[in-house]
């Protein structure tokens, strides 16, 4: 059984002082806690060290929100995935809507990071996803399966279940809008029907497959009942100890902790 898996990522917010008081609340929240969920949190990288501090030996996963391709050389103001695996670092984001819409990140470029993840040990969140216009010209399938064969199609099937892939319909994300647990679903199982076609059949039962949309408290248990959701990617509410746990709460009943 894939167990749940809830990850926020708090973008470009929360200096080190703050992150710290946030990851600070969230150990002491989830301490002693029978874990039936698994959770991370993504802080900005000046703000990593204190993170990867404050929660070493908690349970508490901490990811980077991105990285560079290449391991070191002449690219100011890039981080690379040896880098962060020095920091402490577990897992790194990759492909996030917004690195591909405001940065110009490509289907090329994200597979380069998900291998640089791979040579430094790191586990790739790979974000997915498709905007308004595609889906309102019925073409989500076709752009998330495209997506999807760039950056893991070259894969080995033992590599594929260390891959978080995190379903995040573009049209949903800060908007207040989000997904209907059947519209969320139904692109769910369309992935998992796709590593079903590629790989051998134990890669899709065991590849955790998030969604990230204007996920609340309020819509994560509904969400994560679906059968093939398996945690969320939370934006906004995960700046918020309370709301970020009334999620990681939700992902509990759904998985019947």
């Amino acid at each position: 059984m894939r167990r749940k898996f809830v990850v926020g990522n708090w973008k470009m917010h929360k200096g080190p002082q703050e992150a710290d008081a946030l990851a600070e609340a969230l150990k002491k929240a989830l301490a002693g806690r029978d874990a039936t969920v698994d959770v991370g949190v993504a802080p900005p990288f000046v703000s990593l060290p204190a993170v990867v501090s404050r929660l070493k030996h908690t349970g508490i996963v901490v990811a980077a929100q991105n990285l560079h391709a290449e391991q070191q050389g002449a690219y100011t103001g890039e981080v690379s995935s040896e880098m962060l695996r020095q920091v402490g670092v577990a897992y790194c984001l990759v492909g996030h809507s917004e690195r591909r819409q405001l940065f110009g990140e490509t289907d090329a470029s994200v597979a380069r990071k998900v291998g640089a993840c791979f040579r430094s040990g790191l586990l790739p969140i790979l974000c997915v996803g498709e905007t308004l216009a595609e889906r309102e010209a019925g073409q989500e399938a076709a752009v998330v399966t495209r997506q999807l064969d760039a950056a893991l199609g070259a894969l080995g099937a033992d590599q594929v279940p260390s891959v978080t892939i995190a379903y995040e319909p573009v049209w949903a994300i800060g908007t207040g809008k989000t997904a209907t647990p059947l519209q969320a679903q139904d692109m769910h199982a369309t992935i998992r029907g796709w590593l079903e076609a590629k790989f051998p059949a134990f890669v899709a039962k065991s590849t955790r497959i998030q969604y990230g949309g204007s996920v609340k408290g309020n819509n994560a248990a509904e969400l994560m009942r679906m059968p093939d959701i398996d945690g969320a990617l939370v934006g906004g509410a995960s700046l918020n100890a309370e709301e970020f746990l009334a999620i990681i709460a939700g992902a509990a009943t759904a998985s019947g902790g």
